[in-house]
């Protein structure tokens, strides 16, 4: 065990003897999660740095917690390779752990499969600093593998993630992005049309950047599609699909701004003074969702599956109903900002089973609740 690991381990053993909590923090560009209050003394663990491993012929690298996220895209990229569910950045800093344990997938998710599915194992260390590995580097080692993913999108609440091995992929040989103008309706419905044809679908986005509130569901806007895949399945898609097709090189840096909610959509929200930013997940088929009056149409990714909406706190009651009735959930994802700390509820009110196991796993891992208090963990 080398020192920097070993100081984690000791820091963790005299926070469990003297009943001080720990908040982990590796580049902090999550902290504004939920607007909950961040609690406990700052466990650092951006000295736990470096790649451990990486084998580009297997498609899989092993990593320490802290390693800057964009080092290692950097070195995947030189290989021709990708994490394909392209982790949100929210700016400089971002590293390896943070991004499993807040699970959080980018523009592809809803056509590569999400953070949780390319976990292969890690090592972390626990409420009684015990430090524990689950997984392996490959698919075959189930050891332990169902306990590597739990602790995606736990948001640090079970342990210390200290060492992760993920699946990589090869970058695809080819990628368009198709232009659409449409009303909401009709491009969930050409979003579901299409996701029963054998098309190199990878991501999508819906937006109206100009509705403020008023212009009703019938307004238009436009759906962006990115292609990715073989050259001739990409070419064919093209043709099949029509639209107007955007210049590769313009259209990358608009689905890394899609990625790290920096579009004007996002944008926008600092001029709607105590609008919060609130994240819904619904069936990729549920229609267009009856919001309060008054507040703007979505920004729709995940071929419909996700949709951020813009509103005040006062109507997450309606947010959460209206997403529960179309089979998904809302969360609170940013808080406005008067309420930039200290916001309640900010994930959706889980069932009284689901609570318990989250319970019996807290117990399990952290009995005395070290890790990151004020995070409800495991909804990533």
């Amino acid at each position: 065990m080398d020192s920097a690991l070993s100081q984690i381990v000791e820091r963790v053993r005299a926070s469990a003897s003297d009943q001080r909590p720990l908040r982990l923090r590796g580049g902090g560009t999550k902290d504004f999660h939920g607007g909950a209050a961040l609690q406990g003394d700052v466990l650092d663990l951006r000295p736990l740095a470096g790649i451990v491993s990486y084998e580009p012929s297997e498609l899989v690298v092993t990593a320490r917690a802290g390693t800057p996220l964009a080092k290692l895209e950097a070195l995947l990229a030189a290989q021709g390779q990708c994490l394909p569910f392209e982790p949100p950045h929210f700016g400089d800093g971002g590293t390896v752990g943070g991004m499993v344990a807040a699970g959080l997938s980018g523009p592809a998710r809803a056509s590569v499969g999400a953070v949780r599915d390319y976990v292969l194992g890690l090592e972390l260390v626990n409420g009684r600093a015990e430090l524990l590995r689950f997984g392996g580097q490959v698919m075959k080692n189930v050891a332990g593998y169902d306990v590597s993913r739990l602790m995606v999108g736990a948001w640090g609440t079970l342990g210390v993630i200290t060492e992760v091995s993920l699946k990589v992929l090869p970058v695809p040989p080819a990628e368009a992005t198709l232009r659409f103008a449409c009303t909401q309706a009709d491009a969930l419905a050409r979003l579901q049309a299409w996701g029963g044809q054998p098309l190199p679908l990878n991501a999508s986005c819906w937006v109206d950047p100009a509705d403020d509130g008023t212009g009703g569901p019938g307004r238009e806007g436009t759906l962006y599609l990115r292609l990715r895949g073989a050259t001739a399945a990409v070419e064919a898609a093209c043709r099949t699909l029509g639209g107007e097709r955007m210049p590769q090189a313009a259209t990358a840096a608009d689905w890394d701004a899609c990625r790290d909610q920096t579009l004007p959509w996002f944008a926008d929200r600092a001029a709607r003074p105590g609008h919060a930013l609130w994240r819904l997940s619904v069936p990729a088929t549920a229609p267009v969702l009856p919001l309060p009056a008054g507040v703007a149409a979505p920004l729709i990714e995940w071929h419909g599956a996700l949709r951020w909406v813009q509103a005040p706190l006062e109507h997450g009651a309606a947010l959460r109903q209206a997403a529960r009735q179309a089979g998904g959930s809302a969360t609170l994802f940013i808080a406005d900002g008067a309420h930039s700390t200290g916001a309640s509820g900010h994930f959706d009110s889980q069932s009284p089973a689901l609570a318990q196991i989250h319970a019996r796993l807290r117990q399990a891992f952290d009995p005395a609740g070290l890790f990151n208090p004020g995070r409800l963990g495991l909804g990533g």
